[in-house]
């Protein structure tokens, strides 16, 4: 039989099996795809207020589900002994210390359904679910007092309606009612399908009862609560405008009454507002921004405003880095803020004088498929932080930061040591205009200086975004293969300031295809890489410059565009953001533009394509719908060009690689394709 859409299976090469398997004689020292059911990570490290513990949540894959669950583990700070908070059945998750550290507030789906609150006593161990509701809670936030636990829930409605089915005979089994869709936005990445609805704030006694709704109105209260000091008022970020569904980047601080509900909206700004935090003291608010210049990205600024929404300050002008989750020092005289430099997250103190100290480095976070940046943090009454920090090696462990010096508490993955893995260095370029291009370099186990490789060009998505020195699966399973693999930061990435992602400022796909072309060529200089055995993938904006590079060059080999758009006239009206993508990265929308929209459309290049190219996407994809890779996989077919459609059985924009068996099968199935044209075999 013939396939030409072919269903995403564990490949042999992934998995190889045996009817009658010869008795291990030694450890596998090759790093293979059933080696990702056994990665661990640390995440969303979260230290006691008198820094002698960090409860994290501890992510682990396991094998017979096929599903990633995250436990709860409690840390000692000084002796780094372990002992497991939350472990048994369910996911147990966003754990979140009561003000005094008695107490431990998280998320569990322990009991089945979706995840409830649930505090556990942290003297006697006792833990008890204090909620029972509809709907996932998010954003929990105890009260200064540690009564109450404030958080934020979809609260469903009817709906729009439009006419009504005749009645219906009693016992009839009759089709599912129209969907009468009148949103905006109807769809998501994340949730699929939304329901119809709105997010507000509630607040729950800590040892159980009813909850309270406190935010009300036909607007999403969805951002994360924080307490006055004197417990009577909470503030938060949203967009509560008559226009908010259009107004795509527009939100604001607002404070609610926690008694009456009385919304107060404590600024007037023209952007986006995230993260709000009150200080100790009660006296500021801080948060993140930036007035909205309608580009593409922008990076935020730490911002802080008094209690009543006054004496605006701009904390961080100076500082040319996206900043993100402000934290205050006990004294409410500095704020921690996490943010990209150069491919590697940090941490800074920003102090209310404007002074800016970095705090800590080489955070990483658990979306390890690709090397990207990321990672989370925690901070202590005395300064200390908990940081989640991993290395180009191994996935992140909790480490604790005190006095500058970082140190490890956690080695989670162990097992590696006995593992092969490709190195990985730094490696740069000067790009057309002189412009610096960083990239990292991973190279196969036990490579031979002087030797030249087949490589890989893999590019990250965003395409606002960053790869630095991180672990990564898709590049040890390449390296794995016999693969070098280039992970590039392009004009356009983030952590190099402000100018560098105007790089592609209504302009993408453009130059940013000559930034990895350099270090393509660089690569080759250095006497690496094979110049004829060159090979190309990436995933969304990845998979954007994949199906860009193919369109305008043939020098590689084979191509693996993953989740791509090819033409941003359909993306932009089906993709899940369209009052963003449409204005801020095209400018315009389709009808006031149809040329622009074209010329910057992959699809517009494919009559030059001569290379093999492989397309990948998830059935569930609603940011970059399936529709494009169907488009692009149908237009190579009918061309001649050789190619194939993979699909990811259930899997949205952002889980392509959640499930271990599909991340490691989706590796395994672009290696076979690269493989039919290593050797020069078609």
């Amino acid at each position: 039989m013939r396939l030409t859409t072919l269903t995403l299976m564990l490949a042999a090469t992934a998995f190889p099996v045996s009817l009658r398997a010869a008795p291990a004689i030694a450890p596998d020292p090759t790093f293979t795809g059933g080696d990702l059911f056994n990665l661990e990570a640390a995440a969303d490290p979260q230290i006691s207020p008198d820094g002698k513990v960090i409860a994290y949540v501890r992510r682990s894959a396991d094998v017979m589900s096929d599903r990633v669950r995250s436990t709860l583990w409690l840390v000692d700070t000084r002796t780094g002994a372990q002992r497991p908070l939350a472990a048994g059945p369910g996911s147990h998750f966003n754990p979140r210390w009561s003000p005094n550290g008695d107490r431990l507030a998280f998320l569990s789906t322990a009991e089945g359904g979706g995840a409830q609150l649930t505090v556990t006593w942290l003297a006697g161990g006792e833990s008890a679910r204090v909620t029972g509701l509809p709907n996932t809670p998010t954003s929990l936030a105890w009260s200064p007092d540690g009564r109450q636990i404030a958080y934020a829930m979809a609260v469903p409605d009817e709906g729009a309606k439009l006419g009504a089915a005749p009645a219906k005979p009693e016992g009839a089994k009759w089709a599912d009612p129209l969907q009468v869709i009148t949103a905006t936005t109807y769809r998501s990445d994340d949730e699929g399908y939304l329901k119809p609805g709105y997010s507000h704030l509630f607040v729950v006694p800590a040892d159980g009862g009813a909850p309270r709704q406190i935010s009300f109105g036909a607007v999403n209260d969805e951002g994360t609560p924080s307490w006055s000091p004197d417990g009577r008022s909470i503030v938060f970020a949203a967009n509560r405008s008559p226009e908010w569904e259009r107004d795509g980047r527009i939100s604001d601080v607002h404070s609610v009454d926690v008694a009456s509900g009385e919304v107060t909206t404590l600024t007037k700004h023209d952007g986006p507002t995230t993260s709000p935090v009150i200080s100790p003291d009660g006296r500021w608010i801080a948060f993140t921004g930036f007035h909205d210049d309608r580009r593409g990205n922008q990076d935020s600024k730490l911002i802080v405003i008094d209690r009543q929404g006054g004496s605006r300050r701009i904390l961080t002008p100076s500082l040319d880095r996206d900043v993100q989750g402000p934290i205050w020092s006990a004294d409410s005289r500095a704020i921690f803020v996490g943010y990209d430099d150069h491919g590697v997250r940090k941490v800074a103190r920003v102090g209310l004088d404007g002074s800016v100290r970095e705090a800590a480095r080489g955070l990483t976070g658990t979306g390890y498929d690709r090397p990207y940046t990321g990672g989370s943090f925690s901070v202590a009454r005395d300064g200390s932080l908990a940081v989640s920090a991993g290395s180009a090696v191994r996935p992140p462990d909790v480490a604790i930061v005190r006095g500058g010096a970082a140190r490890a508490l956690t080695r989670l993955n162990a097992w590696m040591g006995s593992k092969r893995l490709g190195e990985v260095s730094p490696i740069s370029a000067k790009s057309f205009d002189g412009q610096t291009i960083e990239a990292w370099l991973t190279l196969p186990p036990g490579y031979r200086p002087g030797t030249r490789v087949p490589t890989i060009l893999e590019i990250h998505g965003g395409p606002y975004a960053a790869y630095g020195p991180n672990f990564a699966t898709d590049n040890q399973l390449y390296a794995a293969a016999g693969y070098a693999v280039i992970s590039a930061n392009p004009r356009g990435s983030t952590s190099y300031g402000q100018a560098f992602e105007d790089g592609i400022q209504l302009s993408y796909p453009g130059r940013d295809y000559d930034d990895l072309m350099a270090v393509v060529d660089a690569a080759v200089a250095q006497g690496v890489a094979d110049p004829e055995h060159l090979f190309v993938t990436g995933g969304s904006g990845g998979g954007v410059l994949t199906t860009w590079i193919v369109g305008k060059t043939n020098r590689f080999k084979a191509a693996a565009a993953q989740k791509p758009v090819i033409d941003w006239a359909s993306f932009v009206l089906t993709a899940d953001a369209p009052n963003v993508f449409g204005p801020y990265w095209m400018g315009k929308y389709p009808w006031e533009d149809p040329q622009g929209y074209w010329a910057r459309s992959p699809l517009s290049l494919v009559g030059n394509v001569k290379t093999p190219t492989l397309v990948v996407v998830g059935t569930e994809d609603y940011r970059t719908p399936v529709s494009e890779s169907e488009q692009y996989y149908t237009a190579l077919k009918v061309r001649g060009v050789p190619t194939a459609l993979v699909k990811v059985p259930g899997a949205n924009h952002g889980g392509l690689t959640a499930r271990p068996s599909q991340s490691a099968a989706k590796a395994a199935a672009i290696l076979a394709w690269f493989g039919r044209y290593r050797d020069g075999v078609k």
